[in-house]
């Protein structure tokens, strides 16, 4: 496989010390598909040599998840580790931080019974839950970066051999992550200042909503009382400033549950669970996802949608150029990490309660009462484009140009 290893090695340092800017002592718990093992290895050491405490990893490996698909008898689809989670959840607790690995086969679920992945994917998501909640909850430094894995690459690449598809998977990687310059950690730290002036603005506009038009859009996002909009590092509650999202190209904040109205068109297809989901469409009232339709596997995105109250309102909403580098590159990644940061999006599901003035001391009652939403699934889809206008909305009704033609229109 031809993968650079001086960018594969920029790489892992990038993950440690900007992703999550390890602290001393710190344990780290990671998570990978076993065909990123080379990565890995890397992190691992550069994490040793941050000072790590204990760097304790769980691999998923393909053939063994398939194989519970194959011969599996139906009840094992209504359960998940919960004891592995709840370790998680403990480890957490105790501060350790957490770095996910991406790099398995989007498609590897495409060809098995959506009932049983619906199943399999609900039981997850309900076990996982108190570790998530620390993760979106932001109380520790996380962060997810990916590896260029022959299956994936062979999708975003169909028409060249599986060497040819990893190369320029990898290349696409590097370059999203920054790691292709001569000093990444310096290239991190002008873009992390680039975001923070962009969600300056916004924050210093309160705005109380933004409205959307474009080709099949006509949509308006009311934003939660006492929201903040982010992007790039952030601080978690444990004081350690990280970059959740290696790559990141958003600034986002948290949308108001009971105040989306009107219709919108997906402007990317959302890979999800194995299954492609094209040509959306959804209308919203009252801030609940109303009516949904793709032109494909729409039935499934449904089911997932009415995983639990949440599942059809909005958790977050994400500002995107459209001349973000992810954009340019004209490449679907199949990888929501991707594919998201090449387009403005919105996101069914759990809200981030770090994106509310003093998120950090509220509680989760209090965090509702201001209009976040719960949920066990937070799945990101995208509506930007080069067609699309967004206006922000004051108190007062009026408005300003916020994006015009997919660009910031300041």
């Amino acid at each position: 496989m031809t993968i650079d290893p001086v960018k594969l090695d920029k790489l892992a340092q990038v993950a440690i010390k900007v992703g999550l800017q390890l602290a001393e002592g710190q344990d780290l718990i990671m998570t990978a598909p076993m065909s990123a093992a080379p990565l890995v290895r890397r992190i691992t050491e550069h994490a040793y040599k941050a000072g790590a405490g204990l760097v304790t990893t769980i691999y998923s490996d393909e053939e063994a998840t398939l194989a519970r698909y194959r011969h599996a008898n139906s009840a094992s689809f209504d359960k998940a580790a919960g004891w592995l989670y709840s370790g998680m959840a403990e480890a957490f607790k105790n501060n350790a931080a957490r770095l996910a690995i991406a790099g398995d086969n989007p498609m590897m679920l495409a060809g098995q019974d959506p009932d049983k992945v619906t199943r399999a994917m609900r039981a997850n998501s309900t076990a996982y839950k108190p570790a998530l909640q620390l993760i979106t909850g932001f109380d520790i430094n996380w962060n997810i970066v990916s590896y260029p894995s022959a299956a994936w690459a062979k999708l975003v690449f169909p028409n060249d051999s599986e060497e040819e598809a990893v190369s320029k998977l990898a290349d696409a990687i590097f370059k999203a992550s920054r790691v292709d310059q001569d000093d990444p950690i310096a290239a991190w730290k002008a873009h992390n200042a680039n975001l923070k002036a962009r969600w300056t603005w916004l924050n210093g506009k309160a705005f109380s909503a933004l409205k959307y038009t474009g080709p099949g859009t006509d949509l308006t996002v009311g934003l939660a009382d006492g929201h903040r909009w982010k992007g790039g590092a952030s601080e978690a509650k444990n004081g350690i400033t990280c970059n959740p999202n290696i790559p990141t190209e958003e600034v986002f904040t948290t949308p108001h549950k009971l105040r989306v109205e009107g219709h919108v068109s997906g402007t990317k297809p959302l890979s999800h669970n194995g299954a492609l989901i094209e040509d959306m469409q959804a209308r919203f009232e009252g801030g609940k996802l109303v009516e949904f339709k793709a032109s494909k596997n729409g039935d499934l995105f449904n089911k997932v949608l009415d995983t639990d109250e949440g599942g059809r309102r909005l958790g977050e909403v994400a500002l995107v150029p459209h001349s973000s580098p992810i954009s340019a590159s004209g490449i679907l990644f199949f990888n929501t990490l991707y594919d998201e940061n090449a387009s403005c999006h919105i996101a069914q599901g759990q809200c981030y309660s770090d994106c509310f003035v003093g998120g950090k001391d509220l509680t989760q009652e209090q965090i509702s009462a201001q209009g976040g939403n719960t949920s066990n699934i937070h799945i990101d889809w995208m509506i930007g484009s080069d067609k699309i206008d967004i206006d922000g909305v004051h108190a007062d009704g009026s408005t300003e140009p916020v994006m015009r033609g997919g660009e910031w229109a300041n």
